[in-house]
């Protein structure tokens, strides 16, 4: 999960009716630090000695609190040392110090299965995964959930995300378990209250993007003390509660798995090489080779042997394993304006009211965490002439090339459409750079994030449409992909 390592918590309550402190038991929270995400730390959420500071920032006074260590990769880093036992250990302190119990769980075998599978499979199709907002969905909550629930006999869990959801803590200890429904959508006659993912209000910190996969069941259930802070707050929390030792530790922002190893040599240590050509997208000439068109992702600097101005990677071919490149960044090859998702994952299980009443609902979408959202607006089903099916794009198809860098910071609209099978078309108004396949396209309406599905296909690059051609046999994907793709997720002939 991509955290910072901010001081971080995972909490467990167990079941009782009572919530407040002045109820006949107080309910209780189980704190979980995460090791397999490579954000890692530990802060307090109550401290029944140090805890009036803590218990107003965190909103969980009068909960009992069990610190929970959770580990989901074994291995070394590149140094020859488990950084796990160190994390441990640190956690295992902070809940000394917070005279709270402490227990460890290990789900390396279900990380494995369901995030690193997931992560190498993604990767040998040519797309860019994203392992964080895969743990969340199924490690932490999931595997975490159902422990704190089942094990600890918790009404509910804290994380120390930097999110919020429309209930109030008291509320949340008030949900039962709702069944998921089997069929596409909900029956939409049915009374119910789904619970909304809102942003934190540290902006910057927010992580509602990597919660975008998470169940409503579990969200239903979930307490984010850390939603209406900011990290320096967090900060003065944890240092006036003595936790010196984790504010010490410096921020991660890689994957737990890789650490400061090499990504290439890693991911070769479990992909067979398939050397290709790095290939002009201009003249199409050949400028070196590569052990594996797999390794690279569009926006990507080539490193290519022997030239001394940079070159980025524009396109990926995966029938012949050649990559396109092309000598700027900015160059247009790296901006399109259609893609389309998997299934979409909505938070409240069903996509919005007015996108299915209407065929037209404006918002927002990000690709990238901390990304600038681009304004988009969701409409029926129209027509495109690269793609059946897909919505025809209102814009001049011979625009010019956006600036640098400009579709990542400024809010660009966007067309939406809904699919008859969950899956969904997005066109911007202006071209995005560098979307990018095996990505998770993250849906928003004003602060509330409506969820997400990853992308599976785009649509032609502004210079592709700027020569008045569609590259025939340019891959963004594997042919070979299975029918999770869905229909019409296969490059053209």
């Amino acid at each position: 999960m991509s955290l910072s390592r901010d001081l971080e918590v995972e909490a467990a309550l167990p079941a009782e009716s009572a919530v407040r402190a002045e109820s006949q038991r107080p309910a209780s929270v189980g704190c979980f630090w995460p090791d397999g995400d490579g954000r890692r730390g530990a802060w307090s959420t109550f401290s029944p000695d140090y805890g009036r500071c803590c218990t107003r920032g965190f909103g969980l006074l009068g909960y009992q609190v069990t610190g929970v260590f959770m580990k989901n990769w074994d291995s070394l880093d590149e140094h020859g040392v488990c950084t796990a036992d160190k994390d441990c250990e640190d956690a295992y302190r902070v809940c000394q110090i917070l005279d709270i119990p402490f227990h460890k769980v290990s789900y390396i075998k279900e990380y494995w299965n369901d995030v690193f599978s997931d992560f190498l499979n993604e990767y040998e199709k040519g797309r860019t995964p994203n392992p964080d907002i895969v743990c969340n969905k199924h490690i932490k909550f999931s595997c975490f959930f159902h422990y704190a629930v089942d094990n600890l006999g918790a009404d509910a869990i804290a994380t120390g995300h930097y999110a919020r959801t429309s209930l109030e803590d008291e509320e949340v200890f008030q949900q039962k378990h709702i069944k998921r429904p089997e069929g596409l959508f909900r029956n939409r006659f049915e009374v119910r209250n789904a619970v909304k993912l809102l942003q934190a209000a540290d902006s910057f910190k927010d992580q509602t993007f990597f919660l975008s996969q998470v169940s409503q069941d579990a969200l239903r259930r979930t307490i984010f003390p850390l939603g209406g802070l900011t990290k320096e707050f967090v900060k003065k929390i944890a240092a006036e509660n003595r936790l010196h030792h984790v504010l010490q530790k410096k921020e991660s922002m890689g994957m737990c798995f890789i650490g400061k190893r090499n990504f290439e040599h890693f991911l070769l240590q479990y992909l067979q090489p398939r050397p290709g050509h790095f290939i002009s997208i201009e003249d199409n000439k050949v400028l070196g080779t590569h052990k594996g068109w797999f390794l690279y992702t569009l926006g990507q600097r080539a490193n290519i042997g022997g030239l001394r101005e940079p070159w980025y990677v524009v396109e990926k071919d995966g029938v012949k394993g050649n990559v396109f490149v092309a000598p700027r960044r900015d160059h247009p090859a790296l901006y399109r304006d259609l893609l389309r998702t998997s299934r979409v994952h909505w938070i409240t299980e069903e996509p919005p009211a007015a996108l299915v009443r209407d065929k037209m609902m404006e918002c927002h979408f990000r690709f990238r965490h901390q990304m600038a959202l681009v304004s988009c607006c969701a409409q029926s089903p129209g027509w495109c002439s690269f793609f059946p099916g897909a919505p025809r794009p209102e814009v001049d198809q011979a625009r010019p090339v956006p600036p640098p860098r400009a579709p990542l910071f400024y809010p660009v609209p966007c067309v939406l459409t809904l699919n008859q099978d969950g899956t969904v078309w997005v066109t911007a108004v202006q071209a995005v750079h560098a979307l990018t396949t095996g990505q998770f396209a993250v849906f928003y309406k004003g602060d509330e994030c409506l969820g997400s599905g990853k992308i599976l296909r785009l649509g032609p690059s502004a210079y592709t449409l700027q020569k008045g051609q569609h590259r025939g046999g340019v891959a963004i994907e594997n042919p070979s992909d299975g029918p999770e793709d869905g229909p019409g997720l296969r490059p053209l002939p």
